[in-house]
């Protein structure tokens, strides 16, 4: 009893520093918009070289490489909010806002450098395959520096559960490391399996390392989380802690779902470590969510993944043969498999430009799940011109919100791409949360990217593409297992919607960037 009151006790002290952060920020931009505009008051050229500054910052936003709903978001706030606009986009709509954790992020890449070679053999074998996929996975080698592998198993897992039950499994055969990286985790009747598990491994000798997002965990664990992890011998560290400081870089979170165990077995996929994932809780009803298991080489780049956010939140590793050095041996493997990760802080957008590289190679089909659909201009143009081309373009949305508003953001978007052919789905059984697409049985990614704007331009993502691997059949095999459990809502959404929700999906859609 006392242990669920702690608990209770801790999570209400989380949600307590959360409100605390969160009105110190509007407090602190809320007088600086007082000091301006009071300023201006007294001192007319006060309010003309504000009048000036938002023109200038119209222009340079208009001149940004961003999306242009993002850029039509900050210049409707900046013209109709001058002094507000003006002080949100010099604080955080600035790539130099974050320019210090950039540099941090730089460094700890540079020292990464030469960790994940490509295999010439393997980059002949794929070429070999044809224009399209090499082009794919050239992209994300030369740009995002992630190779591809063969030499990789690949294991699909068609529910949170099942992944659950795998990942324990492999956990208790750990022998020399586990990295585990996650946006949510939870001090609840699943997460204290695994600490148990955890823990016994650590005492063995196993060295482990757990971390986590702050503002993802906010609900679920206390601030002295990090402190019980060590008393257990699992070295912890919290993402981006939240601050009362307004700062840039609180809007990019670790959106990352990484489990890695000796650099030789990996997990990733949609699920946190919470009990609402494995449908131990039903808040929203059933939970859709996927996710892989690798085993072999491809474990490489997730090893990696991990030691980047872990040194670029506070640099420990000088040495990393310890971790990338352990070979993976030989396992049963087909097809291609290419790990990838994407970051805010810089200028590629790797998670949307390779969504979009699928899409426009699609031949015959194009199929995908994403809990949140909340897309810019080019997305959507890439949906539509699949489905015009004789592509059947499916997506998959929740039957049952986790946000309400997210969830009418989401329906925005319906119509446009039901009158363009995309054929859209919701999950009656509950919440949808996987995030895949899937490509003519041949290409498939899985992993933590949503169709939304804080997964591809925000957030620290990471996913694994598949080219003819035998667990894209199963991918297929749990999508046509998963529509005939949905509601196909697509003609609901060809004709015209009543004005006022029009109107009210409109101003939802303006400010979605900003969101």
């Amino acid at each position: 009893m006392k242990k669920g009151s702690d608990k209770t006790n801790s999570i209400r002290n989380s949600v307590g520093r959360a409100l605390f952060v969160a009105i110190s920020l509007l407090l602190q931009v809320g007088y600086l918009v007082y000091l301006i505009t009071r300023a201006g008051e007294y001192y007319p050229y006060i309010s003309l070289a504000v009048e000036v500054l938002a023109l200038a910052a119209v222009v340079a936003i208009y001149s940004q490489y961003r999306s242009s709903a993002s850029k039509i978001s900050w210049i409707v706030l900046v013209l109709f909010f001058p002094v507000l606009g003006l002080c949100l986009y010099l604080l955080v709509g600035q790539p130099w806002a974050t320019h210090s954790i950039r540099s941090r992020f730089e460094n700890v890449d540079r020292s990464l450098t030469g960790l994940l070679p490509q295999n010439r053999l393997t980059q002949r074998a794929l070429e070999a395959e044809g224009d399209n996929i090499a082009g794919q996975v050239r992209y994300i080698r030369d740009w995002a520096h992630y190779p591809v592998y063969q030499n990789t198993s690949v294991e699909f897992h068609p529910q949170g559960e099942v992944a659950f039950e795998a990942l324990k499994a492999e956990l208790r055969r750990a022998e020399k490391f586990i990295f585990m990286e996650y946006h949510a985790i939870e001090l609840s009747e699943c997460f204290l399996e695994l600490e148990e598990i955890l823990v016994e491994r650590a005492k063995a000798g196993v060295e482990v390392r757990l971390f986590y997002d702050d503002v993802g965990s906010l609900t679920f664990i206390g601030p002295n989380f990090v402190q019980r992890m060590e008393a257990l011998g699992i070295h912890c560290r919290v993402f981006n802690p939240l601050i009362p400081m307004v700062s840039a870089f609180m809007n990019n979170r670790d959106h990352r779902k990484i489990t890695v165990i000796d650099n030789k077995v990996g997990f990733t996929g949609g699920y946190n470590l919470a009990d609402e994932y494995f449908n131990v809780k039903h808040p929203y009803g059933h939970w859709k969510d996927t996710g892989v298991l690798l085993r072999g080489e491809a474990v490489r780049s997730l090893t990696v993944m991990f030691l980047e956010m872990w040194n670029a939140a506070k640099r420990a590793d000088r040495d990393y043969s310890p971790y990338t050095g352990l070979s993976a041996g030989q396992v049963a493997s087909d097809g291609f498999v290419q790990p990838y990760a994407d970051s805010p802080l810089d200028d590629e957008r790797v998670g949307e430009n390779v969504y979009m590289n699928m899409i426009k190679g699609a031949r015959h089909y194009c199929w995908i799940t994403t809990p949140y659909l909340i897309l810019d201009d080019e997305m959507s143009t890439e949906l539509i011109l699949a489905a015009k081309r004789g592509v059947d373009v499916r997506i998959i949305t929740p039957g049952i919100p986790d946000k309400k508003l997210v969830f009418q953001l989401t329906r925005s978007y319906y119509a446009q791409l039901a009158r363009g052919g995309v054929r859209i789905y919701e999950y009656t059984p509950g919440f949808v949360h996987a995030k895949q697409m899937l490509v003519d049985g041949e290409t498939a990614a899985v992993g933590t990217i949503n169709l939304d704007y804080r997964s591809l331009y925000l957030h620290f993502e990471n996913a694994v593409l598949l080219y003819r691997c035998g667990a894209i059949q199963d991918i297929r095999r749990d999508f046509e297992a998963t529509f005939p459990l949905c509601r196909e809502v697509t003609d609901d959404y060809r004709g015209r919607r009543v004005v006022r929700m029009r109107v009210w999906q409109s101003l939802l859609r303006l400010f979605a960037p900003l969101l």
